[in-house]
Formats: structure tokens, sequence, C-alpha cells
């Protein structure tokens, strides 16, 4: 058996000194397996060749559904790569990508991307679809710093960050988006760094301001898909006002201590808002902010996180999104648990009223 491997590397060397492509040599390999094969097969026990070359035809049998198998698995990866070459929408406008002909995936980035492509719920389409997609995340906080990296991982193609923070020594226990050395430094920049870094096919947009009304329903303009990771009751609802008004979902995640919560409102497609579930702000210290109450650090990873999975479901078309549903994830305890969220036919924002009035 050596010396049939021993005469593959002769083949493959020689082959390699000429300059025979890779696909010849692999020709020539595969007839002199064959021919092995063939002698194991067709020559009595006990003959000089059947013993030079291992005996038995099993063994060979094995080594050829082996690489059967490696070779089915490697055309298989290139037709999933190939259906992911055509792209209908426009490129994004980055130097990454504008370097890529015209409607295709670089190689570099169909490497990159090629675990979602083997998805059968997301494949080629849903991967288009993700570098075609346009994501506002508010805050770079807990939240928004696992939601940002894996939104960019993701590869979708525009990602808005604002936040008027900078970077604190306090933040560093949870915002894992941003490095020590950032501390000072205003958070978008440091999280637009990073996902650069991570990277380079995307834009990014970094706004360094508050989101107030005067900006919001301009800003929304320029983006299909809303992630909520601020920590205030005023910009939440601020939030699910402008996304109704804009028919856009928005995708909130909150925090308290050791408890995290999920859900996706999109009251266009027949689901509640967040001020169906919310009517009004909790009195003053019924809800404190991270800051006066704590927040264990690994949560706000889990549920940012959870933002990032519900925004690629709903972008891609996988899976059943939280559309009606809250998820609430309790750490302290590891348990989880889904309630059902109905739209309220009151409410000031999506209700039957409110939408009258958008009508007139």
């Amino acid at each position: 058996m050596l010396l049939v491997f021993f005469l593959c590397g002769m083949i493959w060397l020689a082959g390699w000194l000429v300059g025979a492509p890779p696909r010849l040599r692999g020709y020539m390999v595969a007839v002199l397996f064959l021919a092995v094969l063939a002698e194991q097969l067709l020559l009595p026990d006990g003959h000089p060749l059947r013993e030079a070359t291992g005996r038995s035809p099993m063994l060979w049998l094995m080594l050829g559904a082996f690489a059967a198998l490696a070779a089915i698995y490697g055309r298989g990866l290139a037709w999933l790569r190939a259906r992911a070459r055509p792209l209908d929408e426009p490129a994004s406008v980055t130097a990454a990508t504008a370097a890529s002909p015209a409607g295709r995936f670089s190689e570099a980035e169909l490497d990159r991307y090629s675990r979602h492509i083997m998805l059968r719920e997301i494949g080629g389409p849903g991967q288009k679809r993700l570098r075609a997609a346009r994501v506002l995340v508010l805050g770079a906080g807990g939240l928004g710093s696992p939601a940002l990296l894996y939104l960019a991982a993701a590869g979708v193609g525009r990602i808005g960050v604002i936040d008027d923070d900078a970077v604190e020594n306090a933040n560093l226990q949870r915002q894992v988006i941003h490095r020590d050395e950032d501390i000072g430094l205003p958070k978008v920049f440091s999280a637009a760094a990073a996902m650069r870094a991570l990277n380079p096919h995307i834009e990014i947009r970094p706004y360094h301001r508050r989101f107030e009304a005067e900006i919001a329903a301009d800003l929304l303009e320029d983006y299909d898909l809303i992630l909520d990771g601020t920590d205030n009751f005023e910009t939440r609802y601020l939030a699910n006002r402008v996304a109704v008004a804009a028919g856009k979902p928005l995708i909130s995640g909150a925090l308290a201590q050791w408890e995290g919560q999920i859900s996706v409102f999109d009251p266009a497609r027949g689901t509640p808002c967040y001020q169906c579930v919310f009517p009004q702000a909790p009195a003053e210290g019924l809800a404190p902010s991270c800051a006066a109450a704590g927040v264990m650090g690994p949560l706000p990873g889990v549920i940012g996180s959870m933002m990032a999975v519900e925004a690629v479901k709903l972008i891609a078309g996988a899976g059943a999104p939280l559309r009606g549903r809250m998820l609430i994830f309790d750490a302290l305890y590891g348990e989880t648990r889904v309630i059902g969220l109905h739209r309220r036919a009151d409410c000031p924002v999506c209700g039957a009223e409110a939408r009258g009035q958008g009508e007139q």
C-alpha cells in the first residue's frame, strides 16, 4: 500500500514540475487508483501484485468511497457558491464591494459567508438580501455592541449607528465592541472602527449625536430596519413612533440586572407596537438604569446577539421572527419563556384612531 501512495506522490510531483494543472494530475492519480483496484479484484489471492498493494480490495474500496464523498461535498459547495454569484440588488457603495464585478460577490465574500450560504433558510438569495439591507442601530452600548458586531460579520450591506456617548471605563465590563484604549472616544467611532476591522466589505455610518425627534424621521428614510438598544423610555417611544409611521420593523431589547427581553414590533404586518405593550413609562425608580441597579456582564451579549439573529431572520425571510411575541431570558436561573403580545385598539401610535388620522 505504501508503494501506491509513493507512486501517487511521484505522479503529483512530476505533474507539478512540468506545469500540469491540478485537475489533470488528479485524473492521473485516479487512473492509478483504478488500476490498483482492478488488479485487487481480478488477480488471485497470493499474487505478488496484490501482496504489494494491500492484499485486500476492501481497503481501496473504502478509500475510494471517502474520496467520492469528498468530491461530492466539494462540488456541492461550489454549486452553493455559484448560486450566490448573481446579485440583482445594487451593491453597497463601499470601496471593498466596488472592487468586485457589478452584481457579484467577490471570492473573499463567498468564502466569508459560506456558512450562511450553506443554510437552506438563507442560501445565496438570503445572503444577497443581507448585502442589500440597511440597518440602523440605536445605541452602541451593552445591547448595541454584540448586535453591531454580528450584523457586520453577517454581511449587512449598510449599518448605521447613532449614539452621543463616549467610551468610559465602566462600560468595558459588558460593551465588548470597545477596548480599553478607546476610553474617551465617541462610542460610534469606536464601534465603527471595530466593525471595519471585522468586515471591510460593508458600509458603516456613525452618527455622533442623540436620537431626537428633529432628525428621527429623516434618518430612518435611509434604513429598512431599526434595532433599539437604548436605555431610556423617551428614546424607545420615539423610535417606536417613527418606525410605525415609516412602516418599518423595530427590534427592541431591554435589560434589568439578571433579566433581558426582546421582541419585534411590526404593526405594518398586523402585530403590536412597543406602546401597545408598554402604554406609558413606569414611575421613576421602578425601572432603574444599569448604572443605578447594575447588570450582569454577559447578559447584554445574549440579548444583543438575539437582536442580531432576529434582524438576519427578518432580512433573509427565515424562520419565525418574534413578531407578536416577547422572549424573556432569566440568566440567574437559566430560564427562558415566550409570551404572546396583542395590539391595543386604543393605542395612540398604531390603534384604529391613530391609523385613521394618518390616512387623512
